[in-house]
């Protein structure tokens, strides 16, 4: 028996690890193993989606490619659900390739026996791309 059969935030920590790391390839399909059918991904600017898939397609107007750099997780147990964010920042391309790195995220996931319900996105890349066409102050 591993530490996550007995322990379900570490169970949760991890299904959201996995998540991410399937979205990162992107394996949206993979990803979606991970989630309640029809569960609600909220991006920054209040974008809904329910797939992965919706994610991955947005992902590819705004980036050339995007990864994340996973800096910890903070794991927060309670009754019925685990509430887990991921935080660290973004690297990539955007889509004339120009490379960045340091754009700061947060995700929070809520996790119910052993699959994410819902999910909530912000990071900096709004900023950024205002900075980048001289919008910002």
């Amino acid at each position: 028996m591993s530490a996550t059969d007995t322990n379900p935030a570490a169970r949760d920590a991890a299904v959201v690890t996995a998540y991410l790391e399937a979205s990162m390839v992107p394996d949206p399909e993979g990803a979606a193993r991970y989630m309640a059918p029809g569960t609600p991904i909220v991006f920054t600017g209040g974008r809904v989606f329910t797939h992965p898939s919706a994610v991955t397609a947005f992902n590819a107007g705004r980036y050339a490619w995007v990864k994340k750099r996973m800096e910890r997780l903070d794991v927060v147990p309670g009754g019925d659900v685990t509430t887990v964010y991921s935080l660290g920042t973004l690297y990539g391309a955007w889509p004339d390739g120009t490379a960045f790195e340091g754009n700061r995220y947060v995700d929070r996931f809520t996790v119910r026996d052993g699959l994410i319900v819902a999910m909530e996105v912000w990071n900096d890349s709004a900023e950024r791309l205002l900075d980048r066409h001289g919008l910002t102050a």
